[in-house]
C-alpha cells in the first residue's frame, strides 16, 4: 500500500536521504540520525518506516483485530460521520482560537493550506466497536517545534499512509483541548505533536497517551532547534518518560535535521578553562544520542556541505548602517518583483516594517507568534496565491517549512546563530530549485555575521549584492516621507488608546481627571485640525511620488528618437535578482583575468 501510494503521489525513485535511511530503518531496524540540506526530503525518511512499523504490529495483532469489512449500512454511517469530522474541523481551523504566543506559534506553510481547508483528522473509523479501540494502541510519535511544522507532517504522513488505514491525529496549541482530546478518544496509531501541548494531554493522563512507552516509532523533526538550551522544557519531561527502563526495546529513534552537525568553534577563553572539551561532530552527535535517548549504535548519515547551505542558492549581501536597511529593502523589494520572504529578529521589527511598507503600497503580510492562528493562516493563504508577494515574518516561520516557490530570502537583521541563518536561507532553493539568500549588514550585525561566516567555513567572501546608486535618492526621499507618516500614525493611535483607556479608568471610579493626565495633553481642535491637515498633505506628497516611475531606461544612443519613435521612460523589470548578480561575477572574473 506504501508503494501505491507513492506511485499514486508521483515519487519514482527516492532522494539521497530517503535511500540511505530507508533500509537501514525498515530492513536493520536501526535508529537514524539524519542531517540533509533543505529540501531534501527528510520527513519521507522517516515517514515511510513509521507506516511499516505500523503496518507490522497490524499484521502481528491481526488474529485479535476487528474484521474490516463492514455491511453496506455501516459504510453508509462511516460516510456520514467522516464528513461531520470534516465540517467540524473546518469550523475549527477558521474560528478565533486562543494563542499561546510561545514557539509553537509560528507560521503556516502555504502548502498545507490547501490541506486545511478540507481538514481530515481521520482520526478513527466510528464503525469499530469500543472494544476495538482498546485494542489500537500509540504507536508512533512525531515531535515538531512549530504547530505548522506538525500539519505540514501529517500532510506528508497522510499522503503516504493513503491505502493503509492508519490513523493519524495533530496535537498542537491553539486548537480547542476539548476538541483534541476528542481527536484522541479514536485511538490514532500516529500523534504528531508540539511538545507543548502533548505535555498538558499526558499530564491530564489521557488514557491513549498512558503507555507512551509502548511506542514502536519516536520521531524528533528539527531537533537541533528542539533540544537548545533554554528551549522547550516540556520535550525534557517528555523524554524523561520515554527513556526510563521499562521503555519498549524495540523501539526505533529517528532525529532528523538541516544543521544536525554543524560544530560552533569553541571560543578560546572556554578552551583554556580545566576540564573544557573541543566540540566536534562525534562529541556533538554523543550529547544529542544522550538526550534523547538512543542506546546502542544508530545509522548516522550527513549529507550536508561544509557550508551547510544548498548549491544551487546564492548568498549576498549590503552593508550599510542600521538606518539605511529600510532603504535597501524597499529598492529591492521594488527592483525584483517574486515571493520574497523578509526575516527580522523581533516582533517588532516586523511590525514597524509592515506599517512603512502598507504605507508604500507593496502590501506586505507580517507573520508572527503574537497574531491569532486565523490571521496567520489568511496571510498564507495569500502568500502562496500571489506570483509577487512579500511575507514579513520572525524566525519561527524559518525552521523546516515547505513554503513553495520562494524565490529570495531577506536577512532584513542578521540571525543570532549559524543554524538559523540556515534554515532561514532554507526556504528558498528548495527541491533543485534557485534561490537567493541577501543579508543587510549593519554595524550591529557584524559580530554575528563574523560568527556565522567562520562557523559556515565559507571559502569564499560572500559577493556584495548590486546596487543601481542613480535611484536611490528617489528611493529615500519616498521612505523618509513613510517614515514621518508611520511615526504621526503610531502616535496618534497610541494616543487614543491611552487616552481611551484612562477616560473608561476614571468613569469606573467615578474622578475628573486634568487635561493634562492625557497623553502629549488635549489639544485643542484647532491644533488637532492642523496635525490632521499636516498628515493628509504628506499623504497626498507621498501618493504623488508613488505615481511616478522609478527606475528609468538607460539610453544607449546620444539620440533618443534616433528609432523613428520616442522611447518607454518606465521599464517593466524583466531581470532577476539572480542574473544581476551572476552578471556582477562575471564581470570581476574578467577584470581579476585581465589584471
Amino acid at each position: 500500500p506504501v508503494l501505491r501510494a507513492l506511485s499514486y503521489l508521483g515519487f519514482s525513485a527516492p532522494t539521497p536521504i530517503q535511500a540511505l535511511a530507508l533500509p537501514s530503518a525498515i530492513r536493520d531496524n536501526m535508529d537514524v540520525l539524519g542531517a540533509a540540506e533543505t529540501g531534501s526530503g527528510k520527513t519521507l525518511a522517516f515517514a515511510i518506516p513509521m507506516i511499516h512499523s505500523v503496518l507490522q504490529w497490524q499484521k502481528s495483532n491481526s488474529s485479535t483485530a476487528t474484521n474490516d469489512s463492514v455491511s453496506g449500512e455501516s459504510h453508509q454511517h462511516h460516510d456520514e460521520t467522516r464528513w461531520e469530522d470534516e465540517d467540524e474541523a473546518e469550523k475549527l481551523i477558521h474560528q478565533q482560537v486562543e494563542d499561546s504566543g510561545d514557539e509553537d506559534d509560528a507560521s503556516f506553510t502555504p502548502g498545507c493550506v490547501k490541506v486545511l481547508e478540507n481538514f481530515e483528522f481521520d482520526c478513527g473509523d466510528e464503525t469499530h466497536t469500543v472494544g476495538s479501540h482498546k485494542k489500537r494502541p500509540l504507536l508512533g510519535l512525531v515531535l515538531t517545534p512549530t504547530r505548522e511544522l506538525a500539519v505540514q507532517v501529517k500532510h506528508h504522513i497522510d499522503a503516504v499512509a493513503k491505502f493503509t488505514g492508519i490513523k493519524t491525529a495533530i496535537l498542537v496549541g491553539g486548537m480547542a483541548a476539548q476538541k483534541q482530546e476528542r481527536v484522541l478518544n479514536r485511538k490514532p496509531e500516529i500523534v504528531i505533536a508540539t511538545p507543548g501541548r502533548l505535555w498538558e494531554l499526558v499530564k491530564e493522563r489521557h488514557p491513549h497517551l498512558s503507555n507512551l512507552r509502548q511506542l514502536r516509532c519516536l520521531v524528533i523533526d528539527e531537533a537541533d532547534r528542539m533540544v537548545e538550551k533554554g528551549h522547550f522544557l516540556e520535550l525534557s519531561q517528555l523524554l524523561e518518560i520515554l527513556n526510563d527502563s521499562q521503555y519498549n526495546p524495540q523501539r526505533q529513534t529517528f532525529v532528523f535535521s538541516a544543521t544536525l552537525t554543524l560544530v560552533h568553534q569553541t571560543p578560546s577563553r572556554v578552551l583554556q578553562k580545566k576540564n573544557a572539551k573541543k566540540m566536534d561532530k562525534k562529541t556533538k552527535l554523543e550529547l544529542l544520542m544522550e538526550k534523547v535517548g538512543i542506546k546502542g549504535k544508530p545509522k548516522v548519515i550527513d549529507l550536508t556541505r561544509k557550508e551547510a547551505t544548498v548549491e544551487t542558492l546564492t548568498e549576498t549581501r549590503i552593508h550599510c548602517n542600521t538606518d539605511e536597511k529600510d532603504y535597501y529593502l524597499y529598492y529591492f523589494l521594488l527592483q525584483y518583483p517574486g515571493r520574497t520572504m523578509v526575516f527580522a529578529n523581533s516582533i517588532d521589527c516586523v511590525k514597524r516594517l509592515s506599517s512603512l511598507l502598507t504605507i508604500l503600497n507593496c502590501d506586505p503580510l507580517p507573520l508572527h507568534a503574537n497574531m491569532h492562528q486565523k490571521q496567520r493562516l489568511k496571510n498564507l493563504e495569500r502568500f502562496a496565491e500571489r506570483e509577487s508577494c512579500v511575507l514579513l515574518t520572525t524566525d519561527v516561520a524559518a525552521h523546516g517549512l515547505d513554503i513553495p516557490n520562494v524565490q529570495h530570502v531577506i536577512h532584513y537583521q542578521v540571525p543570532r546563530t549559524s543554524e538559523l541563518y540556515v534554515h532561514r536561507s532554507g526556504r528558498t532553493a528548495r527541491a533543485t530549485n534557485e534561490g537567493l539568500s541577501l543579508l543587510l549588514i549593519g554595524p550591529d550585525d557584524l559580530i554575528n555575521f563574523r560568527k556565522i561566516y567562520k562557523t559556515l567555513e565559507k571559502s569564499e567572501e560572500l559577493p556584495f549584492f548590486p546596487v543601481e546608486t542613480k535611484c536611490m535618492t528617489s528611493i529615500k526621499e519616498r521612505m523618509n516621507l513613510a517614515r514621518q507618516i508611520e511615526k504621526a500614525e503610531f502616535f496618534n493611535s497610541r494616543a487614543k488608546q491611552h487616552d481611551s483607556w484612562l477616560q473608561q479608568a476614571a468613569e469606573a471610579l467615578e474622578v475628573d481627571l486634568d487635561d493634562d493626565m492625557f497623553m502629549g495633553r488635549k489639544a485643542s481642535e484647532q491644533e488637532e485640525s492642523q496635525k490632521q491637515k499636516m498628515l493628509k498633505g504628506m499623504k497626498k506628497q507621498l501618493k504623488h511620488m508613488l505615481s511616478q516611475p522609478l527606475f528609468k531606461v538607460l539610453m544607449k544612443t546620444k539620440y533618443p528618437t534616433q528609432s523613428g519613435k520616442l522611447p518607454q521612460t518606465s521599464v517593466g523589470i524583466s531581470e532577476s535578482a539572480l542574473s544581476t548578480v551572476s552578471k556582477q561575477q562575471a564581470k570581476k572574473k574578467k577584470s581579476m583575468k585581465l589584471n
